[in-house]
């Protein structure tokens, strides 16, 4: 068997692994949501509210550069459900009218408030409350621009609470999102709870009024619609199993809850990677596992954040070269753990997973697409087989997709209208051909950016959110 027969034998059994994987984790997470909404089908979070238990949170938004959505989001953030927390909003040297529209929606008066500079940030130039006293639980910190973990970080330092909650200033919240993402931390016995995330879903065409999701759309446009598609196989069928099975490795950045005292022990945010979500929690897992403490990682089902996807081929290509690049400096920087025993489920199974079937996948697809047509032109394997396998492979991903559609219609029932469900069932069948070729272009030239020693965030463009009248 020469190079390209043994190639081609790697990328066939490649193949079946991860289609393998796939179909193992959508039965493991499809097992985990009936669980959790057959348990959480009568908590009462109303009783929740009124609990003594319930921990003091500290909300952390960065925010750079959101001129069009800030206000919105921070209305949202000011008026989730929850007995005590506070809002920290973290402006990140943006050079639009962030800080102008801040000052004139809240009437900003600078405070001498303690800030304690327990992790080192770039400068931070002023910290403002709200002359408003129906705004006393918002604090702004105006600072120099060291990019989003550097913010975070900031935002850490200030916080007053044993608990933070981090998230994307242009997100739209669930008015219960607090309560839900709390509930993991006051249930914990023996399992210390050091992280929890909620799954994060797409308004683009949603409506939005006070802060709030009033109505909610399947996105006009075919790219966010693809992204619809897109996290709910990630959220649904692959991180609940993830988190079923206690291997989480990735708390979207877009909302998540730490210990702070863990995250602090840990030392905070990377500002050196542009993966910090994923960074974190490996570094906070590792560090339990290294100080020999009992924990968990859990993930809520519930549809808790849902965020502006990118409408432009640009903007997208930016994002997903950033997760490609961030991927690679976290399992780079945390190659020790790569197939260690030491590290349990997460040395053996998730980080390897995560190498393979996350970060090479795009890389063993083209290189396996280019190495068959050269061997189709040398008359050694037939056009027909190649289109038979392109359309087994094809089938797969629709069902997958549809398999994911079924699991929301099924649990949280988002989109009611048969028109939404039907766009997405289309965007399903046509998603293959367009949407998955483009995330593999991007991430191959996530490979070459970080190849190329890049290190830029990449600006996110924000249209806003549709506004009811």
């Amino acid at each position: 068997m020469d190079f390209m027969e043994l190639f081609n034998l790697f990328v066939l059994i490649f193949v079946v692994l991860i289609m393998s994987s796939y179909v193992l984790l959508a039965s493991i997470s499809i097992s985990a949501l009936r669980n959790y909404l057959k348990e959480n089908k009568s908590i009462n979070y109303e009783v929740l509210m009124s609990s003594a238990i319930s921990p003091k949170i500290s909300v952390i938004a960065p925010a750079y550069n959101e001129a069009n959505t800030i206000k919105e989001n921070i209305q949202s953030l000011l008026s989730l459900n929850y007995p005590n927390f506070e809002v920290i909003v973290v402006n990140d040297g943006s050079t639009d009218d962030t800080m102008k529209l801040l000052n004139e929606a809240y009437k900003l008066k600078k405070t001498e408030a303690d800030y304690q500079h327990v992790i080192p940030t770039e400068k931070i130039r002023e910290v403002y409350h709200s002359s408003n006293p129906a705004f006393s639980s918002l604090v702004i910190i105006n600072k120099e621009n060291g990019g989003k973990a550097d913010a975070l970080n900031a935002g850490l330092n200030a916080a007053k609470n044993d608990y933070v909650v981090c998230i994307d200033v242009d997100c739209i919240m669930d008015k219960d999102a607090l309560l839900k993402m709390a509930k993991p931390f006051m249930q914990q016995e023996e399992n210390r709870v050091i992280a929890a995330g909620g799954v994060v879903r797409i308004a683009n065409s949603c409506i939005v009024k006070g802060g709030r999701l009033v109505e909610i759309k399947a996105p006009k446009k075919f790219l966010p619609r693809t992204q619809v598609l897109e996290y709910l196989r990630a959220f649904l069928l692959g991180r609940m199993g993830w988190s079923k099975m206690d291997g989480l490795l990735l708390i979207s950045g877009a909302v998540g809850m730490f210990d702070k005292k863990i995250a602090l022990e840990a030392g905070g945010y990377d500002p050196n990677t542009v993966g910090e979500d994923m960074e974190l929690i490996v570094r906070m897992r590792r560090y339990m596992i290294e100080t020999k403490r009992a924990y968990t990682v859990k993930l809520i089902p519930d549809p808790l954040c849902w965020t502006e996807a990118p409408e432009t081929i640009p903007v997208l290509r930016r994002q997903r070269s950033r997760w490609t690049r961030g991927t690679m400096e976290t399992l780079w920087k945390h190659r020790k753990m790569f197939f260690n025993p030491k590290y349990k489920l997460l040395g053996m199974v998730s980080i390897p997973y995560w190498f393979l079937f996350e970060y090479l996948a795009p890389i063993i697809e083209v290189t396996g697409i280019i190495i068959t047509i050269y061997l189709i032109v040398m008359g050694m394997i037939s056009w027909n087989i190649f289109f038979l396998l392109l359309l087994f492979v094809y089938t797969f991903a629709v069902m997958i997709s549809s398999l994911a559609l079924l699991t929301e219609e099924f649990t949280f029932h988002k989109y009611s209208r048969l028109a939404d469900f039907s766009k997405l069932f289309l965007a399903a069948l046509l998603e293959p051909f367009f949407f998955h070729p483009f995330t593999v272009y991007a991430a191959l030239k996530g490979n070459w950016e970080k190849f190329r020693k890049k290190t830029a965030w990449g600006e996110m463009v924000r249209t806003g959110f549709n506004k009811s009248n």
